[in-house]
């Protein structure tokens, strides 16, 4: 980094100074005064929650275990007993999580909010921000964080069990033998008792290499003026980032102790699965290799690990979503058997900095969830403005009390704003998905997020059947009324939009098949914590859009129903 040598780089060097220190004073201010109240917000919270509905976990789950037909008598009864101990487990780590989430946001969001402020343009707005942001913000973004756990906890939970329940029955019934059941808590509990310590140890050791090795990647950047340091305005955020870096290697250590919890317990499943004792005491020990190995490769230590790593499985079996991931990445001319498998120490990378300029070029998950919701609402308004949904579809979302009632409008609107995004990026050629703002998301600019590669390699799979069997204009319009309507024929019906259904039988198939599929991932993205609350905004934004195109017939009672909602 080059030092300043006439008065006006002396002077805007000390300004840069000056406001770091200052917004590092002001953020642990806010800190102060905010912190509190926003963590004791989030915490009783979600504590709350916990307890609140762990009567109703506890009777749901019993149902549940009680109505499935794919376990047979032995298995329901092993389950039943350790009831107890999972619900036990879940009670520790939720609850402790929610303590740590609770006090790390109320304390470090307003911090990070001071710092935010330098990226604002305009000179005269920045003192401001960087007083203002983090507090109010902090506390509504509490009460949020609670809000989002609550659906999580009520609708998603019972939205899953209630799947459960109603999934067809399995040509082959899940059995247990009591002789298994012994064995199945011995390794269960051998996997707690040695994941643990392991996870803990193999840590706390790596540490030190993760808490130098960041410091030295960061400290480059800033002398390099590379990375995060390329913009000056960014350059107070990367200042932060390297004394919060102790804190991030300690919150890697604490997600490993989390982490390993599960790890062991599923020892237990894996006994279950392969019926033998030895294999799952095979899956312990690897399972601590794997954890070496893949933190080996995050913290670009030496390759491999020094731990043996047994077969546990008599056939390692490769799912379709995971082989697709696994080519990108061969592809791309990195491949990593251990990030695939192993449970992982939140391990964030130390490796050569991008700029904030090719950091943007990378499209954002938030930005594609914003715009698969605004897609949703601009859909809905098209089928608004044609008759095709109706106030009364609206309204009885709103008052249902799960997601498995108006489905038209819980699943049949996101289903129908999905089909147009695939009809839409077919029509332009385009290798990815084409969102409603042009912006396109193929596999070279997607985030990499894992989460996201459980949903974006399906949905490109789909997208490519859909391209796949030629739809012609009828059985484009056909497949719009499945995927909104479902089994509902009497709406279908009632839509006249050009559709015919299909003479052959292997197409109308295809087509129901397409439907299905995308039933079920939107299904299983409506169990996400934020997308409730944010879908809700949307169907009252489509209420009142359906009061104002139809105000002088709608009812005072109906009125009243929208204002009851907006409270």
């Amino acid at each position: 980094m080059d030092l300043p040598h006439d008065l006006d780089d002396w002077l805007r060097f000390s300004y840069l100074i000056f406001a770091f220190f200052a917004a590092l004073f002001l953020g642990a201010l806010k800190g102060i005064l905010v912190g509190p109240v926003a963590a004791l917000i989030l915490i009783i919270g979600n504590v709350g929650v916990i307890l609140g509905l762990l009567p109703a976990h506890v009777a749901w789950t019993v149902y549940t275990l009680a109505k499935i037909n794919r376990f047979d008598l032995p298995l329901k009864v092993a389950i039943f007993f350790a009831l107890p101990a999972l619900f036990g487990i879940w009670l520790g780590l939720s609850i402790g999580g929610s303590v740590l989430v609770g006090v790390g946001y109320g304390f470090f969001t307003p911090w990070v909010s001071s710092f935010e402020a330098f990226r604002d343009e305009n000179e005269s707005e920045k003192l401001l921000h960087c007083v203002v942001d983090g507090t109010w913000g902090t506390i509504k973004g509490s009460c949020t964080v609670v809000r989002d756990f609550a659906d999580l906890c009520y609708h998603s939970f019972l939205l899953y069990l209630k799947e459960l329940r109603e999934s067809p029955d399995s040509n082959e019934i899940q059995t247990l033998r009591f002789i298994h059941v012994p064995a199945c808590i011995t390794v269960g509990l051998m996997g707690l008792i040695v994941e643990i310590p392991c996870y803990t140890a193999i840590a706390v050791v790596k540490s030190p290499y993760m808490l130098f090795k960041g410091w030295y990647r960061l400290i480059h950047d800033l002398v390099s003026r590379e990375g995060p340091f390329l913009e000056t305005a960014c350059i107070p955020i990367a200042g932060l980032t390297i004394l919060m870096w102790p804190i991030v290697v300690l919150g890697s250590i604490l997600f490993a102790v989390f982490s390993s919890f599960v790890v062991g317990l599923y020892a237990a499943v894996i006994v279950y699965q392969e019926r033998s004792f030895r294999r799952g005491l095979a899956y312990v020990i690897t399972m601590v290799a794997e954890f070496d190995e893949y933190t080996n490769d995050w913290l670009y230590l030496r390759e491999g690990t020094v731990f043996p790593k047994p077969q546990y499985r008599k056939k390692r079996g490769t799912r379709p979503s995971e082989s697709s991931m696994r080519g990108s990445q061969v592809a791309g001319g990195k491949s990593n058997s251990a990030s695939m498998e192993a449970p992982a120490m939140l391990v964030p990378s130390v490796a050569h900095s991008r700029s904030v300029r090719e950091t943007i070029q990378e499209v954002k998950m938030v930005q594609i969830w914003g715009n698969m919701m605004r897609s949703c609402e601009t859909r809905g308004r098209e089928l608004i403005d044609a008759n095709v949904i109706t106030h009364s579809d609206l309204y009885e979302w709103l008052k249902a009390k799960n997601g498995n009632e108006a489905v038209i409008i819980s699943v049949g609107l996101p289903c129908y704003s999905l089909l147009q995004i695939f009809l839409y990026s077919i029509k332009a050629n385009s290798e990815g998905l084409l969102l409603l703002d042009g912006v396109e998301v193929n596999n070279l600019n997607r985030p990499k997020d894992k989460l996201l590669d459980w949903f974006f390699n399906p949905i490109m799979v789909l997208k490519d059947q859909i391209k796949a069997i030629n739809l012609g204009e009828c059985e484009t319009r056909f497949l719009e009324k499945v995927v909104l309507f479902g089994s509902n024929t009497q709406r279908m019906e009632a839509w006249t939009n050009g559709s015919l259904v299909p003479l052959d039988a292997l197409r109308a198939a295809q087509i129901q098949g397409i439907s299905r599929r995308m039933t079920g991932m939107v299904r299983s993205v409506s169990k996400f914590p934020t997308y409730r609350r944010k879908f809700r905004q949307i169907v009252k934004d489509l209420v009142h859009y359906s009061l104002e195109k139809d105000g002088s017939t709608i009812s005072s009672s109906m009125r009243s129903i929208a204002s009851a909602e907006n409270v």
